[in-house]
């Protein structure tokens, strides 16, 4: 038998649970549930388990504006953020309405029910409006490129995002391939206790450096509310953060001397950094990695890791076989070579029957499809904080169902076919992105099938955005079928 509900949410990581949270205080009469496909709430930062996992991204952006982040700790390890999503899930009363081990495989819209059916691995569920909140990444596989010769290399060969929980690195020779978020994160965090870490990388990533600590936070937090030291360091953050892109798009050769400069200050030699830490792309094409506290470079400078700039030749028995000839020796190889991405969670979607390709779609104020009813989906910023979106995302979905109601709509649906060129919905040059546009929707090139990357302009846009512009509204059919 069917569960029928107002809203389905689609997944209970940091967007699934703040998506929970803001329907349940703006409208308590509705019900709903969220979908999770794994055994606990966390998303993201329940699936990888790899050594020093953290953020990315300050913690004063990526927390939501009605959960002040308390901890003065800004880039925070997995477990931090694991509590504060608890946290949120807790407060909000999400928990009892997770229905985990529950992967949504299908969603099927019918225009005479005006309600989506959405197939499970644990049952049917219906719903009136589906809120799909699962990110983009494939949770079930990483990026792993074909490697010639792995078959004859003895040691360990691991994915991060399958980390092995008995996997001991302690006095281990170790290679990690990439130059990413991830490999930065775990080259200085595993040099701690191993031989020595090597990163092994094709080509450089720009890299910056932050403090772990806030102190600004920490005084602010000694003298005020958690609420008020939250928002003061929070449009900190987000001035610079902003501030900090605009001045890379518009004067590259001044950040990347910037930039240069941290790195030769850390590690004091000027070739090493112009052969390891200078790409060939401009900042921001793709996204910059945060260091905290410069720990890589102090890794490096210490003589436990180090950076090799080459491609792989082979793998051999005792390691890596770059292309100069070298052989590069590994206990253990860390394959950090990037994510895999999926729209929609890899939902497949039906319209009346009609099979849907989000790569046909255009979207419609970076939240829902073309042509889809009654379909929200939820990704953040490419230069800032996930959450930063998120949480305009949420807002602008309970204002959509606010207008609704007081109109006697049932149905919202974006134009299916909005005019102009198309363009691709990210905008980064970064491989992992590229190898999924083609299974992507897209934008166009005015408001509001326009995706931006600002964060200041869309939190003055979206909360005075017109609901009703390229949107169709459609009545409650007189017979409905099942009521949820």
């Amino acid at each position: 038998m069917a569960e029928h509900l107002d809203v389905l949410i689609v997944g209970a990581g940091l967007s699934g649970v703040g998506a929970a949270w803001r329907l349940s205080r703006d409208h308590p009469e509705r019900s709903y549930a969220v979908l999770e496909a794994r055994g606990g709430l966390g998303g993201t930062w329940d699936l990888f388990r790899y050594p020093g996992i953290r953020s990315d991204s300050d913690m004063f952006t990526m927390s939501y504006p009605f959960k002040p982040w308390r901890n003065d700790r800004s880039l925070a390890d997995g477990e931090a953020i694991m509590t504060y999503i608890r946290e949120i899930a807790e407060d909000g009363g999400a928990l009892p309405r997770i229905r985990f081990n529950t992967k949504a495989l299908s969603a099927a819209w019918s225009s005479e029910t005006q309600r989506w059916t959405v197939e499970t691995t644990n049952g049917t569920y219906v719903g009136k409006f589906l809120y799909a909140c699962s990110g983009y990444y494939n949770y079930d596989q990483g990026y792993q490129p074909e490697f010639p010769g792995r078959e004859d290399y003895a040691g360990a060969f691991v994915h991060p995002q399958f980390w092995p929980s008995d996997l001991d690195t302690r006095g281990k020779r170790i290679v990690v391939i990439g130059s990413g978020a991830t490999a930065v994160t775990l080259v200085p965090t595993l040099a701690r206790t191993a031989e020595h870490v090597t990163m092994l990388q094709r080509s450089p990533t720009y890299l910056t450096i932050l403090p772990g600590r806030d102190k600004m936070a920490a005084a602010l937090m000694r003298r005020l509310p958690a609420g008020a030291a939250h928002k003061i360091v929070r449009a900190r953050n987000v001035a610079m953060q902003q501030g900090f892109y605009q001045l890379a798009r518009r004067r590259p050769e001044r950040v990347k001397a910037l930039l240069r400069k941290f790195a030769v200050g850390r590690l004091g030699d000027e070739a090493y950094v112009d052969k390891h830490f200078k790409p060939s792309y401009q900042p921001w094409d793709q996204r910059l990695c945060v260091i905290p506290d410069g720990d890589l470079f102090e890794a490096i400078r210490g003589g436990k890791a180090s950076v090799v700039t080459d491609t792989i030749e082979r793998f051999v028995a005792r390691g890596i076989k770059i292309s100069s000839g070298e052989v590069i020796p590994a206990d253990i190889v860390v394959s950090a070579t990037g994510l895999s991405l999926l729209p929609l969670g890899g939902i497949a979607l039906t319209v009346d029957g009609k099979p849907i390709r989000p790569r046909d779609l255009v979207a419609y104020r970076s939240m829902m499809l073309s042509g889809v009813p009654n379909l929200a989906f939820c990704i953040g910023y490419t230069n800032a904080s996930w959450t930063l979106r998120a949480d305009l995302s949420h807002r602008y979905v309970m204002r959509l169902l606010t207008h609704m109601d007081r109109n006697g709509y049932a149905v919202a649906t974006p134009e299916p076919d909005p005019p102009g060129p198309r363009r691709p919905l990210l905008d980064f040059s970064s491989g992992y992105v590229q190898r999924a546009l083609p299974y992507f929707m897209q934008q166009g090139v005015r408001d509001p099938w326009t995706v931006k990357q600002n964060y200041i302009y869309d939190l003055f846009r979206s909360p005075r955005a017109d609901i009703r512009r390229g949107m169709t509204f459609t009545r409650k059919r007189a017979r409905v079928g099942a009521a949820a």
